[in-house]
């Protein structure tokens, strides 16, 4: 599970900020929670104000750990997305760290780059709760801790400057470095970047019936008008059209036929098969979470989400939500971590809260534009107060501060500029 996340100069995050997923409130945990850390972080703010790039931190720090040595040329520099509204970050390193329990045992793993190379590296176990030095990189110099096996050092040789050393050690099978480096590859994600077309969505590739039947039972209690879900292998005519188009002789084994969803709904005479291009927005974007969700709770590994709530009703968003925060549906310990604009989120829900006073955390940009993240436990919110509607009247902060004018000015100027505004005689 993730304990904290902390990055500095990435995007608008221009100073070290850490997203914290320790309880600080022991009256709000279930009575039997098996976790060591928090199952749900939801961040909320106004628009452009960094929620989504707290998230693209982490996907940068997850995808540096799995494509670092895959990726990088020799001598071609770091990618990375540094504080643009101050010349000198630019010139600064940016520093991504994560800190999470793995069977049992918290690690420290993080990172500093800057536009040439990796600055710092170092991991951390802590398996009697005291530090255990793994590894730790500054430049070209290397130090391992007594418990480190000799043969980490051996990866050291192929380390080039702008790669990651754990990206290259794994590759050499250093199993001291697995647990963390694994951890970052199960995360699972939902982001913007992350959108499928419908027709793309239709596919099935899993030969996991039990898996279809949950998506089913998930899209069932929805109350959107399915009643079940196959999946149909193309024709034959249908197979040979496609080969055709791309050239290819049907014989070819290598080319498998394709299978697809078809949902069946309730219908006057019974029912109707229905593609998912044919499904509406929001039964789409229940079903293109429900898959990474389930995966997340089996294995028990964070669910990453930006814009949870998009095109979902708030009802079927705090059900989602509901399926992390309880230890009956979350018994391994995995985690949802998401932004949303749904304020309705921070209060009760057909009577029920939804989030506990410490996952709840706003993210605001200070009159240099730079993202301030911070925890509604910042105020000392009572356990009882409406959330949300402090929120609205603006208690915590992170809302748009509005300029009726400029509205009023571009509402005037686009009327003005009407073919069928009246002329002035």
């Amino acid at each position: 599970m993730l304990l904290s996340f902390r990055v500095a100069n990435h995007r608008s995050l221009r100073h070290e900020q850490q997203l914290l997923l320790t309880p600080s409130y022991a009256a709000d945990a279930p009575a039997d929670a098996p976790w060591e850390a928090l199952p749900v972080a939801g961040i909320f703010g106004a628009n452009a104000s960094g929620k989504s790039n707290v998230i693209d931190a982490l996907q940068y720090m997850a995808a540096m750990v799995g494509r670092s040595f895959r990726e990088s040329e020799p001598g071609g520099g770091v990618e990375r997305h540094p504080f643009a509204l101050d010349p000198e970050a630019l010139e600064e390193s940016s520093t991504f760290v994560a800190d999470m329990i793995i069977d049992g045992v918290r690690y420290t793993y993080g990172f500093a780059v800057d536009d040439v190379r990796i600055v710092e590296e170092w991991m951390y176990s802590y398996p009697h709760k005291r530090p255990r030095e793994i590894f730790r990189r500054e430049l070209d110099t290397f130090h391992y801790g007594d418990h480190s096996p000799h043969a980490l050092r051996q990866a050291e040789q192929l380390t080039e400057p702008n790669v990651l050393f754990l990206s290259v050690a794994v590759r050499s099978k250093q199993r001291i470095l697995l647990p963390v480096y694994e951890w970052f590859k199960q995360i699972e994600w939902r982001t913007t970047r992350d959108l499928v077309m419908p027709y793309i969505m239709e596919g099935w590739t899993s030969d996991d019936d039990s898996s279809l039947k949950r998506i089913v039972t998930l899209l069932r209690a929805a109350d959107i008008g399915i009643e079940d879900a196959v999946v149909v292998e193309e024709s034959e005519e249908e197979y040979v059209a496609r080969m055709s188009r791309r050239r290819r002789s049907p014989a070819q084994k290598d080319t498998p036929r394709r299978k697809r969803l078809s949902f069946q709904h309730r219908g006057v005479d019974g029912g109707a098969a229905l593609k998912m291009r044919e499904q509406s927005t929001g039964t789409q974007s229940l079903y293109w979470l429900a898959q990474p969700a389930f995966k997340a709770l089996d294995r028990g590994v964070p669910f990453i989400v930006d814009e949870l709530d998009s095109s979902l009703h708030p009802f079927l968003t705090a059900q989602l939500i509901k399926l992390f925060s309880e230890p009956e549906s979350n018994p391994h310990g995995a985690q949802l971590i998401f932004t949303s604009h749904d304020v309705s989120l921070l209060g009760r829900i057909q009577g029920e809260e939804v989030l506990k006073r410490d996952h709840i955390w706003f993210t605001e940009k200070d009159e240099c534009g730079a993202t301030e993240l911070f925890p509604v436990s910042d105020f000392n919110p009572r356990r009882d107060e409406n959330r949300e509607r402090r929120y609205l009247a603006g208690r915590y902060g992170a809302v748009p501060v509005l300029r009726d004018e400029l509205f009023a000015a571009a509402l005037a100027a686009r009327e003005e500029d009407s073919p069928d505004a009246p002329e002035e005689s």
